[in-house]
């Protein structure tokens, strides 16, 4: 018999929590009703959801292992902060923050294709050792340049990042990143990551579709580190080391690899977690981690990993008698 099609409500519903989060983001912070702590934790929330989520992009749908995903960061820290100190008038800022996001995030890019590019002429863990030698490069290239502060860092910049610009951010990447990996490019990264070798046999171009997902995924760590540089108002060489990179890594792996909603969930919990452990001083580094030992044990996946919720999938990836997640 055939089947009455029903439209769907699902987009015109999802458009409109989203718009109404977003009215909440930009009036609640005003109406005092968020304090300017919770600000700056959903502010972090929000940063590290983009990082995980790129990084995801890479470790998770990919199956490469780059880990050093801070030095990307830090190149749209300092761009960003430097267009806004030294090269506009501090006036323009709250005009021009999109655009001097977007320049620090290309900056990044350009870095990552440069990484990139030789990288993925090989296989194995080629880009794990290259990754980790970028990172320590750009640290001390960042300490040694006087002009931009030196190790004493950078400042001066005004709080251009708010809540409701960090949710804005926070939707592009979802956005982007979703529609990448279900895209042809997106079954090619999962057809790398299964076997790269069958890959080739079906015509994957594999290099070309890693060089696209790792130059995407630089992108928007660099967006990460300009809207970071904005809470802070100071930046540092410190503040973007190999621990920063490892922090990304643990929230992927927490929260699961290859998958969005894992992304999310992993960013959320561990940088909530490191906030209510903060009386433990530098003890709460180690509880952290620690925890996550155990979930890697109980739980190798992590929380929501190779799955997404039935927002985030296509609708015809859904099952028909779906109710929860895919």
């Amino acid at each position: 018999m055939k089947r009455l099609a029903i439209p769907s409500r699902r987009p015109l519903l999802t458009a409109f929590v989203l718009l109404l989060i977003l009215l909440l983001a930009i009036l609640l912070p005003q109406l005092g009703i968020l304090n300017l702590y919770l600000q700056q934790v959903i502010m972090y929330v929000g940063i590290n959801i983009i990082l995980t989520i790129s990084l995801n992009l890479v470790n998770g749908y990919m199956g490469e292992f780059s880990v050093g995903h801070a030095g990307f960061m830090a190149i749209g820290a300092y761009i960003s902060s430097l267009l806004t100190v030294l090269v506009f008038p501090r006036s323009w800022g709250p005009f021009i923050f999109p655009l001097v996001l977007i320049l620090g995030g290309l900056g990044a890019a350009l870095a990552g294709l440069i990484v990139a590019l030789p990288s993925f002429k090989t296989r194995g863990d080629y880009l794990a050792i290259v990754t980790l030698a970028f990172n320590m490069i750009i640290k001390s290239v960042l300490e040694n340049i006087d002009a931009i502060g030196g190790p004493r860092g950078f400042m001066g910049m005004s709080k251009l990042t708010n809540v409701a610009w960090v949710y804005i951010w926070v939707l592009i990447t979802i956005y982007v990143i979703r529609n990448f990996v279900f895209s042809n490019y997106g079954r090619a990264i999962l057809s790398i990551r299964e076997d790269e070798v069958a890959a080739e046999l079906v015509s994957v171009n594999t290099r070309q579709t890693k060089v696209l997902a790792f130059v995407v995924s630089s992108f928007f760590a660099g967006i990460a580190g300009g809207l970071f540089a904005h809470v802070l108002q100071f930046i540092n060489p410190r503040s973007f080391t190999i621990l920063k990179s490892t922090d990304m890594l643990v929230m992927v792996y927490l929260g699961g690899i290859g998958s969005i909603t894992g992304s999310i969930l992993g960013a959320t919990i561990y940088t909530v977690l490191l906030e209510l452990l903060r009386p433990l001083g530098v003890w709460r580094w180690v509880v952290g981690p620690f925890l996550l030992v155990i979930l890697m044990i109980t739980r190798p996946r992590g929380i929501y990993g190779l799955r997404e919720t039935r927002w985030l999938a296509p609708a015809e990836e859904v099952p028909a008698d779906a109710t929860a997640t895919g």
